[in-house]
């Protein structure tokens, strides 16, 4: 067996796994990502028709369903590969202004819209995904090995220390042991670490959930390009009176795909009324709107999604050399808000900051842990209270909770004839400033003297 130096190995080829090995590039003499699905680097940039034609990863179930990237993502996949907005606009990915083209309605309000300058790109998921492997396996130093299994992790004899993993790629026999100056486990919510620490007698992380049992049911469409009236995207949060929502997103190729969702067992129909018939029922009916002008170019599918789970390796005091967790595997964002993405980009820029700052020899996966606390901590805040604000979700109802959310209410309404307050609390949904941002004194002010009679 070969004896690389400097080598990392990054486990699972998603999104998070990507940006990853990208940042490791920098600072490894070779990355291999090691995922169970057979994939390619090819990127041809031509959008396919055909929306059943586009390869979506069995390992990404939720990838025929809306994906978008928050500005605060988009900001560090311009930083890791430039050029790459104006390459995928180039490609047919339709953009726009990130306030002034998306429209967002959340609590029964519409925002309202105003161009701030920053740009929304509107992708399906196999697309960029295929765009930034691409991009990603054209540095030097970045290996692919697909269609091969994940089997475990190799540690040293005393546990301290993880130093490769084990791997059986499936056309061939055996498992091989590949060494890893670095393991980085990208596997998303399927990831195995808790399971691997307590083998290697460390503790399990604490474990936060929020239990919803949500699901989305999506469908593609053609679309009347007068629909949208020059939106990209149009997204409808649930509210504590309708519970359920939707959202249209064009995509490349002229296409857009239409999703419903629901919590607590209230799912769409897979059937074409019964789809139509709870679309009626979202709080507003911008959705139904576009559905009722539109044709459907493929049949409703349906990803269940039971609960939102964010690990806690932050809090633990022991955890192995050589292994670090990244992505979804970290923390699992409900995907009606659109974070997940993002936060990986994030996470992997800090973990490039952090080898830059201590070297490999010095890396430490409790300190890269405790520093990206603050980036999963704001979009968990955004997610978990909104979530637990619905009714039947179980979350916090003391006073302070409920001083929040109701004055959450008001600038909501607020914010649907407001552009400041609109524009403050796109900021922060577009996780470029923390929620207390919406309590500062000139937002506060604006909110809480509201006339009653100006509510949208």
């Amino acid at each position: 067996m070969e004896n690389y130096q400097h080598q990392a190995v990054v486990l699972g080829g998603s999104m998070a796994g990507l940006l990853a090995a990208r940042v490791l590039a920098e600072h490894f003499e070779r990355v291999i990502i090691v995922e169970r699905d057979e994939l390619s680097g090819e990127w041809a940039g031509d959008p396919v028709a055909d929306p059943r034609e586009r390869e979506v990863r069995r390992g990404v179930p939720q990838g025929r369903h809306p994906h978008g990237m928050l500005t605060a993502g988009l900001n560090v996949v311009e930083q890791l590969f430039p050029g790459a907005t104006d390459e995928l606009i180039a490609a047919g990915v339709p953009s726009g202004d990130v306030l002034g083209n998306v429209r967002f309605c959340t609590n029964g309000h519409r925002l309202r819209q105003v161009p701030i300058g920053m740009t929304a790109l509107s992708f399906s998921r196999p697309f960029f995904e295929n765009y930034v492997r691409a991009k990603v396996l054209a540095m030097p130093g970045i290996e692919l090995r697909a269609g091969t299994d994940i089997v475990g992790i190799d540690a040293d004899p005393e546990s301290r220390r993880v130093i490769g993993a084990f791997v059986h790629r499936r056309d061939a026999a055996g498992v091989e042991a590949v060494p890893a100056d670095l393991v980085v486990d990208a596997t998303g919510r399927g990831s195995r670490t808790p399971r691997w620490l307590t083998e290697l007698d460390y503790v399990r992380p604490p474990e936060e959930k929020v239990q919803l049992d949500l699901a989305y049911v999506s469908r593609h469409y053609e679309v009347d390009p007068e629909a949208l009236e020059g939106d990209i995207a149009i997204v409808i949060g649930p509210s504590a009176v309708a519970p359920r929502g939707g959202a249209v997103m064009l995509q490349e190729a002229g296409r857009a795909v239409v999703t419903l969702f629901g919590i607590l067992g209230d799912h769409a129909p897979l059937d074409d009324p019964g789809y139509r018939a709870y679309a009626r029922g979202l709080p507003l009916p911008y959705v139904t709107d576009v559905i009722e002008r539109s044709k459907p170019l493929d049949d409703p599918v349906k990803f269940r999604y039971p609960a939102s789970v964010r690990h806690r390796y932050d809090l633990l005091q022991r955890f192995p050399k050589g292994l670090v967790v990244v992505g979804d595997a970290m923390c699992s964002f409900n995907p009606m808000y659109g974070q997940g993405m993002s936060v990986a980009a994030v996470q992997a820029l800090r973990l490039g900051d952090a080898l830059q700052r201590d070297g490999v020899a010095g890396f430490d996966a409790l300190r890269f842990f405790r520093a990206v606390r603050p980036v999963i901590d704001i979009p968990w805040q955004i997610a978990v209270g909104g979530d637990t604000a619905l009714p039947g979700v179980d979350g916090p109802s003391d006073t302070r909770t409920r001083l929040v959310n109701r004055y959450l209410d008001r600038l909501y309404a607020t914010a649907a004839h407001d552009e400041v307050v609109s524009v403050a609390f796109s900021r922060v949904t577009n996780l470029l400033d923390p929620p207390t941002a919406l309590l500062r004194p000139a937002i506060a002010a604006r909110v809480l003297t509201r006339r009653r009679s100006a509510a949208a």
